[in-house]
């Protein structure tokens, strides 16, 4: 690992203010003490700083003359979770934790921006600090560009820890990375009739079962990876009557723009196919939430030759399978270029459960990505 890229002061006070972020977590839209935190380190080190969407923090700094504008960041978030690793920072807030590794996100950036403000001298170009709120619930990435915050951004680049990955290691992966997620109801309308007389009625339970059957077979015929899952189905009110509606709801999970609208006509085509053998009608429904995050080639290469210079072959992984996950970062590469990376944290529980709690090797090693990240995206002018 290349130390020399991040003093021992900088790395000991981003190991506080970990700890400090991790005792207090917010729920998304809620970060205001997190936020007041982010916004006087960034000034303390005399970087420009803003205020967006109450609780986001943007921090600019500009470092000589010319040069590109390249982006970091973090998320700021909690969850609503109780806390059970017992560790001596354990979250102060009953039912709220930083369950998904956000603090790290959090702390490592900023330990990042008092780095580059102290090397600034050294680099050519502008770096912005997105410090966001709320990627757990509706997301804060997209409000933030609609508000104009990345007005200029050239590529953006974030990470987050992956337990999976063992400590002092950094995962790149090219391409189709987190799946878009979209929620589905449908409803399927029938009508009754007596248990012993089902051919005088339309059976809207079996109906919804047949559609479900054959969406469940999705996943298994597609090329690409995703998953179309029903988690909920009702029916019926007695065990002698055929149901006159029954309604069922699920998720899709899919890889790219294309995919993804080709998942969607497929779910739809066997609630037709199912309601056509039967006569019963139908209503659906469909939220879309995250894109998905599809890494930019270009950006890519730039966090692979990053991570080789800082860590060394021995420690970088070319992550190979997409992963059915879902990350709001995919809008800012949408929006501009980038790539998202992966931080190992070595942990034993995954991510969102009440035991997960990355070591402090996992919090350095982001730091010194980023750090390592920005300087090789701006010498490439």
């Amino acid at each position: 690992m290349n130390e020399r890229m991040i003093s021992k002061e900088i790395l000991k006070k981003t190991a506080e203010l970990r700890k400090r972020i991790h005792e207090n977590p917010e729920l998304g839209n809620q970060e205001y003490q997190t936020a007041e935190l982010v916004e006087r380190v960034l000034q303390e080190c005399g970087i420009e700083t803003k205020r967006y969407l109450d609780t986001a923090v943007i921090g600019i700094l500009h470092c000589g003359k010319g040069g590109k504008t390249v982006a970091l960041r973090a998320d700021l978030d909690a969850l609503p979770v109780e806390e059970k690793t017992d560790c001596a920072f354990s979250s102060k807030k009953s039912g709220v934790m930083h369950a998904c590794g956000h603090d790290v996100h959090t702390a490592s950036l900023l330990g990042a921006a008092m780095t580059l403000a102290e090397q600034k001298g050294q680099l050519n170009g502008t770096v912005v600090f997105i410090f966001q709120p709320d990627e757990e619930g509706n997301g804060g990435a997209q409000r933030l560009i609609d508000a104009g915050a990345l007005d200029g951004v050239d590529a953006v680049f974030g990470c987050h820890v992956a337990p999976d990955l063992p400590e002092g290691t950094v995962g790149i992966r090219y391409g189709k990375f987190y799946a878009a997620s979209d929620m589905f109801d449908v409803t399927i309308k029938g009508k009754a009739s007596h248990g012993a007389q089902p051919e005088k009625g339309i059976d809207a339970l079996v109906t919804a079962a047949k559609a479900i059957c054959a969406i469940d077979e999705i996943h298994r015929s597609e090329k690409d990876r995703c998953a179309v899952s029903v988690g909920m189905m009702h029916a019926g009110t007695v065990r002698n009557t055929i149901a006159d509606e029954a309604r069922f709801s699920g998720i899709i999970r899919s890889l790219g723009k294309e995919n993804r609208a080709h998942l969607k006509q497929r779910l739809q085509q066997c609630v037709v196919d199912a309601c056509k053998t039967s006569g019963a009608s139908y209503e659906m429904s469909m939220k879309e939430s995250y894109g998905g995050i599809v890494n930019t080639d270009g950006e890519t290469d730039v966090a692979c030759r990053a991570a080789l210079y800082a860590f060394g072959t021995d420690n970088v992984v070319e992550i190979m399978e997409p992963l059915m996950t879902t990350e709001d970062f995919g809008c800012y590469v949408d929006y501009a270029c980038g790539s998202f990376y992966h931080i190992g944290a070595g942990c034993e529980y995954p991510l969102h459960s009440p035991y997960f709690m990355p070591g402090e090797k996992a919090l350095e090693t982001a730091v010194i990505m980023h750090v390592a990240v920005v300087k090789e995206y701006l010498k490439q002018d």
